[in-house]
């Protein structure tokens, strides 16, 4: 069983991801894209239902007798960074650009869409547009909105582009796919002086220099070798002038983890850890730390589904990989409905081939007819 995307539909869904390149749109803003795609769901004749997660919708076509439903989610936000590909169709939103691929879902999740409304299966297929999976939480909001209260899924599936891969490879893990994410802020308070007479003060600069390195030790010395487990500082701001040791200094970052108990961990120590440092230099800490996304873990049943589904189709070859310290929103869904995330292979040869969130990336149009040929094999594999 394999659907072949015809060469002009190929076409216009690679016209519809660079028209959605160009009119990029952050997370709760997706308005225009939002439009874009009930448009072309209607077209199709799939029943449209807006209002999830702000600017979240969902598609639904039946076919057949059957009442079993599955889900097929494709998030839609862009990131807030400066496009540098100079690409014809580059971004025409200052400082906003589809850096992650997420046109690239789209556009491949409405080809499947258009496909499935000519082809044969036997129950209920619902698209699942999704807003703000960058750390907005836009899945967290459309469940919480009743997503599957009123479009109760046997199964959910996702899938993410992967430059760190070949194309023609798919990895569907049957348990950790993506690691859970928390972020913090550390105000590191101290008593400001004059730079030569640093004696007079309390330097939170010294004091935050220190606690960067002794932030690593959680990861080193507080978690098993056999976890994993990841403290990230990313930023670090304080001072205005050469000769003045500042008030205060504030230092931000992300933390990342699989295993819940890791996760309890990481904050506990963290606190601590930021407490004890800035005490012992004569400063204060104020700590603000939130858990962002829990671990994205993959029902296996719903994993072996997915691999049954791809080594049908010639275009896909099955691989393993280990998982990801990357964060992703799908994981509030799976843990709401079994389901399964993958990956696709989507690496450039020959030249370049930018990273995720690179204001030089750009999603391979080559892996669209595999990533619109994979939703409709999920679909027909399922649903006969």
């Amino acid at each position: 069983m394999s659907f072949e995307l015809p060469a002009d539909h190929i076409d216009e869904a690679v016209s519809w991801r660079r028209h959605l390149h160009e009119n990029p749109e952050l997370g709760f803003q997706e308005v225009k894209t939002s439009e874009f795609v009930a448009r072309k769901l209607n077209e199709w004749g799939y029943d449209v239902v807006g209002g999830y997660g702000k600017t979240g919708l969902v598609g639904t076509l039946r076919k057949g007798t059957s009442s079993q439903t599955i889900g097929i989610r494709a998030d839609m936000d862009a990131l807030p960074i400066s496009e540098a590909t100079e690409l014809p169709y580059s971004s025409r939103t200052p400082g906003v650009m589809h850096a992650c691929g997420h046109d690239g879902h789209v556009a491949s999740a409405l080809a499947a869409a258009r496909a499935l409304a000519s082809v044969e299966f036997n129950g209920i297929v619902k698209f699942v547009f999704q807003p703000a999976e960058e750390n907005e939480g836009g899945a967290r909001a459309m469940v919480g909105d009743g997503l599957f209260r009123d479009h109760p899924m046997s199964a959910i599936f996702g899938m993410h582009n992967w430059p760190a891969l070949p194309v023609g490879s798919l990895v569907a893990r049957s348990d950790q796919m993506m690691a859970a994410f928390g972020t913090f802020a550390i105000i590191v308070k101290g008593r400001g002086a004059h730079g030569a007479m640093p004696h007079e003060g309390a330097d939170p600069v010294v004091a935050s220099s220190q606690l960067v390195t002794a932030l690593q030790t959680i990861a080193s010395r507080n978690i098993s070798p056999l976890q994993s487990a990841v403290v990230s500082v990313t930023q670090i701001h304080g001072g205005d002038a050469w000769n003045v040791i500042p008030e205060r200094v504030v230092l931000s970052g992300t933390t990342r983890w699989f295993d819940d108990e890791i996760g309890i961990c990481i904050e506990k120590r963290l606190k601590h850890v930021a407490t004890s440092v800035a005490e012992g230099l004569g400063c204060e800490a104020e700590i603000n730390y939130q858990v962002r996304y829990p671990a994205t873990i993959n029902d296996p049943t719903q994993a072996s589904v997915v691999r049954e589904a791809a080594s049908r189709l010639t275009t896909l070859s099955i691989v393993d990989a280990l998982p990801s310290m990357a964060a992703e929103d799908f994981a509030f869904m799976l843990q709401d409905q079994p389901g399964c995330y993958f990956w696709l292979g989507a690496a450039r040869s020959g030249g370049e081939n930018p990273g995720l969130h690179s204001s030089r990336y750009d999603f391979n149009d080559a892996i669209l007819p595999q990533a619109a040929q994979m939703w409709v094999a999920l679909a027909q594999s399922i649903l006969r």
